[in-house]
């Protein structure tokens, strides 16, 4: 404002200085709102970590020491009893023996060549690997003369041996393991494969290895989606995939025994759709209750592990009292589920349920009855106006309750989401290892690949036969034995 303005306000009087400073506090005012609403949303973005939100632990600062949501067990440290161990034992049917005899006499000196020796119940074994050398196999034809009827046969060549020279399914099995199974760099395995064979092998030998493995993989891919539309309970989640110079997104879908990596260039309908596991699902469905996973008609179970942390936040940034009476409420159902489970019950008794329903349903409404929790005034504005975090989580857990307690309903439903963030925890390392993927066709056959690993290391089975198998013509089964 001029100095002029404010000198005509002051000519016409004291209603119209007053009217003017009036404006000026309210002007100011809203100014300062707004500015402090400005300083907390950053507060609250600062002070968000792994232990009160979805951020990974790799993005928490340094010095930074989060508290884990994890309650102590009572258990002492390491092996627990009855775990099986692995200890190096004896092999009652030794490689090679090697006896060891006295040269000479330890008392008088006198050699010892000519006396025969006896064997002692004192034995030590070694084990440890041959010299490693690649094995040249050399393919030739033969012709016979048929003596009935004089005609010229000559032999084939067996089915995968191409013209000239190429390697064979071991050393392309052992590629692809290196590569998609430990997430080394082509590089890397390139060296080493080159030190310990005494070969040269180009990086262009792991991508016709890896393209070859993925397009076998077809039908056992087909198999493990079909295998998971089936099951009773399955998790979904996503997380971003860097290709090229863009961002798309990989997909997973697992259970305990099966895994499915699918990425998309989109990260919602559109790429499930595609990949087509959800569609087809008809069992319960666990996930982070991402809005378009309820477009699908299936049951739905929500991540109580997210619950937790986002409880932390309110609890400790924004000093809201229901949310520690919440996270320590899903605790204690959790452990009683636990109990019951030992029990051998499926579900927790009705009695239980209704108090701990009643308990639920008195934290919420002492939340929404907060007045930093009202709902926000309209804006007049396009779309909705913007909640606080509190609000939002209070909002789900009033409308999503069933599927935030689905675990205590039905005792096949996880408590959390764990499984398939552990399903996707690999795939970010080999990000972090190997930076990304150049394209997305090599994007998709890493994802064949790594569900088909997965599923195999998941269900107990050796992971390098299992590729051999597929390099050798007869892929293993990746559905679950019995």
């Amino acid at each position: 404002m001029s100095r002029e303005e404010i000198k005509a306000a002051y000519d016409q009087g004291p209603d119209a200085m007053i009217a003017l400073v009036e404006g000026l506090v309210a002007t100011f005012q809203q100014q300062i709102e707004e500015l402090r609403a400005q300083v907390k949303e950053l507060q609250d973005r600062l002070a968000l970590n792994s232990s009160n939100s979805s951020k990974p632990p790799s993005s928490n600062p340094p010095a930074q020491r989060t508290k884990s949501l994890r309650t102590p067990s009572g258990k002492k440290p390491g092996a627990q009893q009855g775990h099986p161990g692995n200890t190096l034992k004896a092999s009652p049917t030794p490689d090679q023996v090697v006896v060891h005899d006295a040269a000479t006499c330890h008392g008088c000196g006198q050699s010892l060549s000519q006396v025969a020796g006896q064997p002692t119940a004192d034995r030590r074994q070694v084990f440890d690997l041959p010299p490693m050398n690649l094995e040249v196999t050399e393919h030739r034809l033969s012709e016979k003369l048929c003596p009935f009827c004089d005609r010229l046969n000559c032999g084939e060549f067996p089915a995968g041996v191409a013209p000239g020279v190429q390697y064979g399914p071991n050393l392309k099995s052992l590629a692809v393991y290196l590569v998609n199974y430990h997430l080394l760099p082509w590089q890397r395995s390139c060296e080493i494969m080159g030190e310990l064979f005494g070969q040269s092998i180009a990086e262009g030998t792991i991508w016709s290895a890896i393209n070859e493995c993925a397009d076998s993989l077809e039908q056992p891919e087909a198999e493990i989606k079909q295998a998971l539309t089936q099951a009773a309970v399955a998790h979904f989640d996503e997380t971003g995939l860097s290709v090229g110079a863009r961002r798309e997104w990989l997909h997973v879908a697992s259970t305990p025994l099966l895994t499915h990596y699918g990425s998309h260039t989109k990260r919602g309908t559109e790429a499930t759709q595609e990949i087509g596991i959800l569609p087809e699902f008809s069992g319960r469905a666990i996930h982070d209750a991402w809005s378009p996973y309820f477009n699908y008609a299936c049951a739905h179970g929500l991540c109580n592990a997210h619950h937790l942390r986002e409880l932390t936040f309110v609890e400790e940034q924004l000093g809201q009292a229901w949310a520690k009476e919440m996270k320590d409420l899903l605790v204690e159902i959790k452990q009683a589920v636990e109990q019951a489970r030992e029990r051998g019950e499926g579900a927790l008794a009705k009695a239980p349920q209704r108090q701990f329903e009643k308990t639920y349903d008195q934290l919420i409404a002492a939340g929404l009855e907060l007045p930093e929790n009202t709902p926000p005034p309209a804006t007049g504005k396009r779309g909705r106006p913007k909640q606080s975090k509190a609000k939002n989580l209070l909002d789900r857990l009033s409308q999503r309750q069933s599927e935030t307690l689905a675990f205590m309903y039905d005792f096949r439903v996880p408590f959390d989401n764990n499984q398939a963030e552990r399903d996707l925890r690999m795939i970010k390392v080999q990000q972090k290892v190997s930076g990304c993927f150049r394209s997305s066709g090599g994007a998709k056959a890493f994802c064949r690949i790594r569900s088909y690993i997965s599923t195999i290391k998941k269900q107990g089975r050796n992971v390098l036969a299992a590729l051999s198998s597929i390099f050798a013509g007869q892929p293993i089964s990746p559905l679950p034995e019995g």
